[in-house]
């Protein structure tokens, strides 16, 4: 399969999953940044409009991963691949597979229809493939390998890196800080991220705010070098990738990294590495700096509460021009690349 194909079955599930992204990131932007904050986090018992607000953004942002899946799903297989697109889409979310699981579904229910379809079932059973039969075969298969295969060695995994960071902490903190912002920016939100994430809010329960810091300044980086590279030079970028930009700035001012994953879906061999990196500058340089962060959250919501706050930002603004230079960077190349082949 060429890798052109390959790009235009995710473009297709990113293409429908930027609304999501773009609604309910700026709905949960717009309430954290409105809410009172406290020392472990947003307070929102005293602000039931802002909680409202934040449950509905929260609502629309729960369907990323399976329109993402879904809809990778129809771009390989039509209308009769989605229902298994949506499903392991669902499923990936609830085993915590994170959008990556998502686009393994995706994959999966695609080509497992585009192969059902190949099939020449009697006369009889032609009218029911569609609408019953490879609705209904295809997304059994897929559940149950989103459920028995992918879900419970993901999980293990996950157990497995929590003690090695538990283990790590106690050593150097260059390579500390290295681990915590590519686990950070790997899966944007998803069980890698997490597992990062948690060892750092329980770090806080142990009074040790570092871990936080780190944490909180890599959290940020990926959305808002994103978002930047498509301002710095806006002819490298579609009007579509133009507009998921102003939405990742937007949830990376809050500390939502998942504003970068529609960049991430479209292109993850070259994005996640690019994240994964900014990300490892900031969390290293505000390791280094002795950044503390009292609230389990990121990015430059949580200002108030965090200790060297001007390493802090410095930090921060490392990260986010090494992803939004180096991306721009390889956006450049890949252009004159297309422009040689175009050329007689």
């Amino acid at each position: 399969m060429k890798v052109s194909r390959f790009k235009q079955y995710l473009l297709s599930g990113v293409s429908y999953a930027i609304p999501f992204v773009a609604s309910g990131g700026i709905l949960i932007a717009v309430s954290i940044a409105f809410a009172p904050m406290t020392a472990s986090g947003p307070d929102f018992s005293r602000a039931p409009f802002l909680k409202l607000i934040n449950d509905i953004g929260s609502a629309a942002f729960a369907f990323l991963i399976p329109v993402l899946s879904g809809y990778i799903a129809f771009g390989i297989a039509d209308r009769p691949g989605l229902v298994a697109g949506f499903v392991g889409g669902y499923i990936a979310s609830q085993v915590g597979a994170g959008f990556l699981g998502g686009i393994v579904s995706g994959l999966l229910a695609g080509f497992l229809v585009f192969w059902i379809k190949k099939i020449k079932p009697p006369s009889y059973l032609r009218p029911i493939m569609p609408i019953l039969v490879i609705p209904v075969l295809s997304s059994l298969v897929v559940g149950f390998v989103m459920f028995k295969i992918i879900g419970a060695p993901i999980r293990d995994i996950m157990t497995a890196i929590q003690h090695w960071l538990e283990m790590m902490n106690t050593g150097n903190q260059v390579v500390l800080g290295i681990v915590l912002g590519s686990m950070i920016a790997f899966d944007m939100g998803g069980p890698v991220n997490k597992v990062a994430f948690f060892f750092g809010a329980a770090m806080i329960q142990k009074g040790n705010f570092a871990v936080m810091g780190a944490c909180a300044a890599a959290i940020c980086v990926p959305p808002l070098g994103l978002g930047l590279a498509t301002l710095l030079d806006r002819k490298l970028w579609t009007d579509q990738e133009k507009e998921a930009g102003l939405a990742a700035l937007a949830m990376g001012a809050i500390g939502i990294t998942e504003g970068a994953i529609p960049f991430a879906a479209a292109d993850p061999l070259r994005v996640i590495p690019v994240i994964m990196l900014g990300s490892s500058v900031g969390s290293v340089i505000a390791m280094l700096g002795q950044v503390g962060d009292h609230a389990p959250h990121g990015g430059p919501i949580v200002l108030p509460v965090v200790d060297n706050r001007l390493v802090y930002v410095i930090a921060i603004l490392a990260g986010t021009f090494t992803v939004a230079l180096l991306m721009n960077a390889i956006k450049k190349r890949m252009a004159r690349k297309e422009q040689a082949k175009e050329a007689p």
